[in-house]
C-alpha cells in the first residue's frame, strides 16, 4: 500500500481550516454530514461551532451526533437537543441527531476481527457524504480520541456505543457496565466499526483533526482536564489510520513536557491498539507522507 498524504497545518484558525481542506482537492457532494463532537455539559476543551462555521458552511454540511450510552445531558434526545442548543451549535447550522428516532441502520462488518455488524443513527442513509471533523485529545477509555473514535463510538446510535464497548454482548444500555469488553477487544470493535462507516460512504469521505485544547479526557466529560499540552496544528487527510497516527507521532516528537502526561494516557489504554487494528483490516494504512502546507 501507497503512503497516504496528510496535510499540515500549525495555524488554527477556521480559514486555514478551509485551506487545508481544499488543499485536499476533494469536493464532498451532496448531502453532507459533519460528524464532530459537540461537548458534554460542562466540559470547557470542545471546539466551539464559531470555529468550524466556516467549513460547515463551505460544504454546506449538517452538523450531525448521536446520543451517548452513559449519563449525562447526551444521553437521551431532548436532553442533547436542548444541550446542542445550550452550546451554540442550533444557533448557525441544520442539527441532526441521527439516532433520535426509529431503529438503526445496521452496517455489516464482513471481516471485523471482533463484531460482524455495527449499529448507527439510521439518518445516516440520509446523507451522501461525510466530513469527519474530530478534535484530537485523549479519552478515558480509548486513550485518545480522533478520526477513528469519531467513525466509531460517535457514529453509533446509542445502543451501537453499548455494542462497541461490550464487543458484541449486549445493546442494552442498562447492561452495558456488566458487560465492558476486556479493553483490546474493545479497541479491535471500535476499529471494525469505523470500518463500516468508511465502507458505506466509500471515497465520500474526509478527515480533518484539530490538535488543540489536547486534555488527557475527552469532551465527553463533563469534568475534565485542562489541557496538558500547547496546541499543535491542523491535519487533513482521505485515510483516517493515517491521520490518526500523524497526530499520535507529532504529540511524541513534541519538545512539549506535557506530551508525557498524555502518552501515560494513550499508552495506558493501548490507544495505539485502535490504529493497528484498523491498519489490518484495511481501513487505511499506517505509513504516511506528512506535508506541511505553511511551507
Amino acid at each position: 500500500m501507497e503512503k497516504s498524504k496528510v496535510y499540515f497545518s500549525k495555524e488554527i484558525t477556521p480559514e486555514s481550516v478551509i485551506k487545508i481542506y481544499e488543499t485536499l482537492g476533494k469536493n464532498l457532494n451532496g448531502k453532507v454530514a459533519v460528524k464532530l463532537h459537540s461537548g458534554e455539559k460542562g466540559n470547557q476543551n470542545y471546539i466551539r461551532p464559531e470555529f468550524v462555521k466556516a467549513i460547515v458552511e463551505k460544504v454546506n454540511g449538517t452538523v450531525v451526533e448521536c446520543n451517548t450510552a452513559y449519563e449525562g445531558q447526551r444521553n437521551n434526545t431532548e436532553k442533547h437537543k436542548q444541550l446542542m442548543e445550550e452550546h451554540g451549535w442550533t444557533k448557525y447550522f441544520d442539527v441532526d441527531i441521527m439516532d433520535a428516532e426509529g431503529n438503526d441502520l445496521v452496517l455489516n462488518i464482513p471481516n471485523g476481527k471482533v463484531i460482524k455488524e455495527n449499529y448507527v443513527g439510521k439518518n445516516m442513509a440520509n446523507y451522501d457524504s461525510m466530513l469527519v471533523l474530530s478534535h484530537f485529545k485523549g479519552h478515558p477509555m480509548g486513550g485518545y480520541g480522533g478520526a477513528l473514535k469519531q467513525l466509531s463510538i460517535g457514529c453509533a446510535s446509542s445502543e451501537g456505543k453499548s455494542w462497541i464497548h461490550s464487543a458484541g454482548v449486549t445493546k442494552d444500555q442498562t447492561k452495558l457496565w456488566d458487560n465492558v469488553a476486556e479493553q483490546n477487544k474493545f479497541l479491535e470493535a471500535m476499529a471494525d466499526s469505523a470500518s463500516s462507516v468508511v465502507e458505506y460512504f466509500k471515497e465520500n469521505i474526509v478527515y480533518i483533526n484539530v490538535m488543540c485544547n489536547m486534555s488527557v479526557d475527552c469532551d465527553c466529560c463533563a469534568v475534565a482536564e485542562d489541557p496538558c499540552m500547547k496546541d499543535i496544528g491542523i491535519l487533513a487527510s482521505l485515510d483516517p489510520v493515517a491521520i490518526d497516527q500523524a497526530c499520535i507521532d507529532l504529540v511524541k516528537n513534541s519538545k512539549d513536557e506535557g506530551k508525557e502526561h498524555f502518552l501515560a494516557r494513550v499508552e495506558r489504554q493501548n490507544g495505539i491498539h485502535t490504529i493497528e487494528a484498523a491498519a489490518e483490516i484495511g481501513v487505511g494504512t499506517r505509513d504516511y507522507e506528512l506535508i506541511d502546507i505553511d511551507k
